[in-house]
């Protein structure tokens, strides 16, 4: 397959982004060629799934949703996406699918960037990494940064990868069996589950020389993350138990 004409399924799971969700932002993601968007409302209690029904009818086909009949967390938001993606692409051809926050945290052009690294690797997996860098303009709080810096160092000691960033919102994968076989079953935990399909790809037969870091150029840390401290100290206790 030509991987440089796929097009690209980008999975945005959302919980109670009714007020959040940034119509020129998926206009500016679509606007590039080949790619597609699929948003999952995760059971949410606000306006979500109107909002969603109205933006895609707005942007065009090229954008659709599913919804989650109740709360289940982002990893089975995004699980649940995946396999739909994964079902699209099969039809339409394609091999390329992957997931971002709703924040858009990290912008359009920087997703296209990672699809186009990952074409040029000829690698399985593209991971987003937020390197702060001259030349890069990456917002991070503090507080986050090195919460996610002990995070991302006991991950991987855990997978025995060397990997930067494994918290970054932004990843991208070619279809593999491994890949359908990593999303059969639910994940464990709601917030560190990056580190748990990683963990899975990597016992089903991918190597981690077919895993590709990218540094981001641009990102930025978005307010009103569902995501609090608590959440990610939550998110390291259960890495490591």
């Amino acid at each position: 397959m030509c991987y440089q004409l796929a097009t690209v399924i980008v999975v945005i799971p959302c919980y109670n982004e009714a007020e959040r969700l940034d119509e020129q932002q998926v206009r500016a993601l679509l606007a590039f060629e080949g790619t597609r968007v699929l948003f999952v409302d995760d059971g949410s209690t606000d306006e979500t799934a109107d909002r969603l029904a109205a933006l895609c009818a707005a942007v065009g086909y090229r954008a659709s949703f599913d919804v989650l009949p109740e709360n289940r967390g982002k990893a089975e938001a995004v699980r649940r996406g995946m396999q739909l993606a994964l079902n699209r692409a099969e039809k339409l051809g394609d091999a390329i699918v992957g997931y971002i926050d709703a924040d858009f945290a990290t912008p359009p052009a920087e997703v296209v960037r990672l699809k186009d690294e990952l074409v040029r690797s000829e690698a399985l997996v593209a991971l987003g990494s937020r390197v702060a860098r001259l030349g890069a303009a990456i917002d991070r709080k503090p507080a986050r940064h090195y919460l996610g810096r002990a995070f991302a160092t006991t991950a991987s000691f855990v997978l025995g990868l060397t990997v930067y960033d494994t918290q970054c919102g932004a990843k991208l994968f070619r279809d593999t069996p491994a890949l359908r076989a990593a999303l059969e079953a639910p994940f464990s935990s709601r917030w560190s589950f990056d580190v748990e399909l990683l963990g899975r790809l990597l016992a089903g037969g991918l190597a981690p020389t077919e895993m590709i870091e990218v540094p981001l150029s641009q990102w930025e840390d978005v307010g009103g993350s569902k995501l609090s401290t608590k959440g990610a100290l939550r998110a390291g206790v259960d890495l490591i138990t």
